[in-house]
């Protein structure tokens, strides 16, 4: 399955917007407000309620008020990437908090808006909040495509692949890895074949993928 096919793919899961407030006044707002535009939405009255039942691995968005009773936002973000959550947040807060704010931004909130505010402005931000957690499920599902073919070389097809991706040449490699450069040759057709690369240049971008991965 190629890039395109996969961005398809995530695009056709319908997202959730997951509201997490203590504020049942709140919460019955934004539901009918996301009712209103359509969008797929689910409110808990806490982070525990909320890591209890909801499926943190659905595409979509977390809207969350910073300061709740038995627990913060910002808590229930930290307990978020401890579960290797990614779901992209977004805090809600009445205060201008702005230490809360930074930290909450070098967590990795999406944004932090302050109450009262205008349903479009909050409209907005799921829809950014939405679009960044499609595009990183992409680039995340075309990695593991990339990690199942690599994981098909054998050792040595991947010690050859290493070495071609640095830009040598075929006798510089069996230099490197003492072999003839005949099985270098063979190594290198078969790993391109695993690989489904059917250029240097596509090799070296999978293999970068696997680099950052």
């Amino acid at each position: 399955m190629h890039q395109a096919q996969f961005k398809e793919h995530a695009q056709s899961i319908e997202p959730v917007v997951y509201v997490v407030d203590d504020d049942e006044d709140m919460r019955d707002s934004l539901l009918e407000l996301f009712m209103v535009t359509k969008t797929r939405a689910s409110a808990f009255s806490n982070g525990s309620e909320f890591l209890e039942t909801a499926d943190i691995s659905a595409p979509g968005c977390l809207v969350v008020d910073l300061r709740m009773p038995g627990g913060t936002g910002l808590d229930l973000q930290a307990r978020l990437s401890h579960a290797g959550s990614r779901l992209p947040v977004i805090f809600l807060t009445a205060y201008a908090d702005v230490p809360a704010s930074v930290k909450a931004m070098k967590a990795g909130a999406t944004d932090f808006i302050t109450k009262p505010f205008a349903s479009q402005d909050l409209l907005d931000a799921v829809d950014h909040a939405i679009k960044l957690d499609a595009e990183r499920r992409v680039v995340d599902a075309e990695r593991e495509r990339i990690e199942a073919l690599a994981d098909t070389l054998t050792p040595r097809e991947k010690d050859v692949m290493f070495e071609v991706v640095k830009g040598l040449m075929n006798k510089q490699v069996a230099y490197e890895l003492g072999i003839s450069e005949m099985t270098v040759k063979l190594h290198r057709m078969s790993l391109m074949r695993k690989m489904q690369s059917r250029s240097l240049a596509d090799l070296v971008r999978k293999t970068e993928k696997l680099k950052r991965g």
